[in-house]
């Protein structure tokens, strides 16, 4: 007897909320794969800047001579930047990637829910927050996901799925072919705090920041044998800026809440930065100030 044949959705027109550098990257590569993308953020304002980064990227890349102008026009004209949760109603596959604050991706599903089809698959850009308990709050959990690209979108080669407890097998199978039509590869994780990559990362980050804290060694120090004792293209203090702190601690204090052991303890000194508004490259500074022709250490 034959394995079973599990149908899958065909996507022609993707929805991402959030035109930030997460959601913009997302954005850009479905377009350049032949997708229309339907884009909003919480103004109309916010979505074009976040489709004039993306033609700003596009550009680069054929000034690199990696893209041809047509297809970088082409990939543009499929964005089409909105503010209204009704723009999404034909849309087949719709990505969340905003903050990574459960309030408010709670908050998204419920206004988006009254104007998605009755077969359209809600996905989650989710770092860390636990799948089924993001799922009740979907219009149906059959037809949600975690679907975790990684920044910057059009370079990172990996996409995590993660299934929910009531992920249908239909929903999985079509997010499955969409990650792989973008050119990613797939891997999957069970609806575990962190899911596999934030599981081993951020604790490697949150000890770096204990480490400066403790005064191990300096922040160049750690950065630097980071990197080149363990063959990583940038420290995890650097990769911490590039992330965001904020999010970091976000994901550290999932971690910490969702597993209760007391080793994903959030650093004092993570926590400090935050608390002050350095939250990294986004922000000008962070653990490096960002705001120079190259990052300096702040301390």
């Amino acid at each position: 007897m034959g394995a079973r044949r599990i149908e899958r959705k065909i996507m022609k027109i993707i929805g991402v909320i959030g035109a930030g550098q997460m959601g913009a990257g997302i954005a850009q590569v479905a377009a350049q794969s032949g997708y229309h993308v339907v884009l909003s953020d919480i103004s109309l304002d916010r979505a074009e800047a976040g489709k004039a980064a993306i033609i700003g990227q596009l550009q680069r890349q054929v000034d690199k001579g990696k893209l041809t102008q047509d297809d970088a026009n082409m990939a543009s004209l499929r964005i089409q930047p909105v503010a209204d949760m009704a723009a999404f109603a034909s849309c087949d596959l719709v990505i969340e990637a905003a903050t990574e604050r459960e309030d408010i991706k709670r908050q998204i599903f419920g206004q988006l829910g009254p104007h998605l089809s009755a077969t359209a698959i809600l996905a989650t850009n989710t770092s860390s927050i636990p799948i089924t308990r993001l799922a009740q709050a979907a219009s149906d959990a059959a037809r949600f996901i975690g679907v975790h690209f990684f920044n910057p979108v059009p370079v990172m080669g990996l996409v995590e799925i993660i299934r929910g407890l009531a992920t249908s097998d239909t929903t999985l199978a079509s997010v499955e072919a969409f990650g792989r039509s973008l050119g990613k590869e797939i891997v999957h994780a069970n609806d575990a705090p962190g899911f596999i990559v934030n599981r081993v990362l951020m604790p490697m980050i949150n000890e770096a920041v204990f480490a400066l804290g403790e005064g191990v060694a300096s922040m160049r120090d750690i950065d630097t044998a980071c990197r080149l004792g363990l063959n990583h293209p940038m420290g995890p203090l650097t990769l911490a800026d590039f992330i965001g702190l904020d999010t970091c601690l976000e994901i550290i204090r999932v971690l910490h809440g969702g597993t209760g052991d007391p080793k994903f303890r959030p650093a004092p000194l993570l926590v400090k930065y935050v608390e002050a508004g350095w939250l990294g490259k986004k922000a000008g500074r962070g653990f490096y100030d960002w705001t120079g022709t190259e990052p300096q250490p702040t301390r």
